[in-house]
């Protein structure tokens, strides 16, 4: 090749979801033992009857083709303050709302708005993988919160507090958490906000998973009189709506955030989507009950899992978990996680992820996203994961 690619792209790491699924590629499963997809975390069932009919209708409008403002449809915008401050209380306006296409661009836009290469931003091990392939892309140095498993995966104030330093621009967390399944507790999400503002640095909060869990609210920071100075939510339309290929997301925070990221935002797309931003809006304003039933199914999915490792004697231990996802260590300690989950793909016909790829000291881990199978599907997990027992033996 004639001329250089950028390093810190090279060097990033290879985007984890198309490598688990080359481990299946071309494969063909028998009835008997069909694949048990619990890798990447999609809904399970599609959207809305009463969505996907609006948006036939409104495919139909010129205005459908046309951009909208930058930041988003000032309804939707309004629209989503309003629930976030139904879900969560506290003030929330439309202009502290930017829509996003889908939250990984959220992610994307928010750090572009206040890091710069060379600075620091402290994320909570094991991390999410696209997030740290995009600091490392900006030339922005990852610091890692070590994993507690001790504390039922939740990470602890006093190591973040250890780990700031005059380069460090944010802590990021997700709760409920990807890939563990943790959903932190509101006081230690309150304290973490403490933390960043006294530190002066932001505290970036992923809170794509939150319409999948019991209670409400999932923390108190936007009760804060300050929140705008610290505080900056993600948040993903993709999962509660059943809408992933449409990417839509949102970021909420101070006016200064949301100017920088309306500035990133134009650069970047011009706009969200505007097929995906009239779905976010049917969404918000006419699925409160079909949302609603659809945590009744994931929460019995959890239930079910829970139960799996709680009753089984397959030796794989349940270290956390919620909304989608449980976070499981394997019996197998002379193999790597990546081992173990392609030989789980490869003989009990299970594809999952190993913790391998959510960073560094997860060798002992596998990542198993629950919500893409019914319960129906799931009830043969247990019996797979024993059996793995033996046919992932050493010879």
């Amino acid at each position: 090749m004639a001329f250089p690619i950028n390093s810190n792209v090279v060097n990033a790491v290879e985007p984890p979801i198309a490598e688990a699924q080359s481990w299946i590629a071309g494969r063909k499963f028998p009835k008997n033992k069909p694949l048990l997809n619990l890798a990447q975390a999609v809904p399970s069932y599609p959207p809305a009857n009463s969505m996907s009919e609006h948006l036939a209708n409104n495919v139909k409008l010129f205005e459908t083709a046309q951009y909208t403002a930058i930041a988003g449809i000032p309804a939707l915008r309004d629209s989503l303050a309003s629930n976030m401050m139904i879900s969560h209380g506290g003030r929330i306006e439309a202009e502290n709302v930017l829509i996003s296409a889908g939250c990984n661009q959220a992610f994307c836009i928010a750090i572009m708005a206040i890091a710069k290469a060379g600075d620091e931003i402290i994320l909570s091990a094991p991390y999410y993988f696209n997030h740290i392939m995009w600091l490392e892309m900006q030339g922005i140095k990852p610091v890692l919160l070590p994993f507690r498993s001790d504390l039922n995966s939740v990470p602890s104030l006093k190591d973040a507090a250890n780990l700031i330093t005059k380069k460090t621009k944010a802590i990021v967390l997700i709760s409920p958490n990807n890939p563990t399944g943790a959903i932190y507790p509101p006081d230690i999400l309150s304290k973490f906000f403490d933390l960043a503002h006294e530190s002066k640095i932001a505290l970036i909060v992923d809170e794509t998973y939150k319409d999948f869990i019991k209670t409400m609210p999932p923390h108190n920071i936007f009760l804060s009189p300050y929140w705008e100075e610290t505080f900056i939510q993600l948040y993903s339309f993709s999962k509660v709506f059943s809408l992933t290929g449409y990417r839509v997301g949102s970021i909420i925070g101070g006016q200064n955030i949301i100017n920088s990221a309306t500035k990133v935002m134009d650069t970047l797309a011009i706009c969200a989507p505007r097929i995906a931003q009239d779905a976010a809006l049917f969404g918000l304003d006419n699925l409160e009950q079909w949302v609603a039933d659809k945590r009744v199914g994931i929460l019995e999915r959890l239930k079910y899992v829970n139960e799996i490792f709680r009753n089984s004697e397959t030796s794989y231990e349940l270290i956390s978990s919620g909304a989608y996802f449980a976070y499981v260590k394997h019996p197998f300690k002379e193999k790597s996680s990546k081992e173990v989950a392609k030989q789980l793909a490869e003989k009990e016909n299970i594809l999952c992820l190993p913790g391998s790829f959510f960073g560094p000291n997860q060798e002992q881990f596998l990542r198993i996203a629950f919500a893409n199978a019914t319960v129906e599907e799931l009830s043969v997990l247990s019996k797979r994961l024993e059996s793995s027992l033996r046919s992932l033996a050493p010879a």
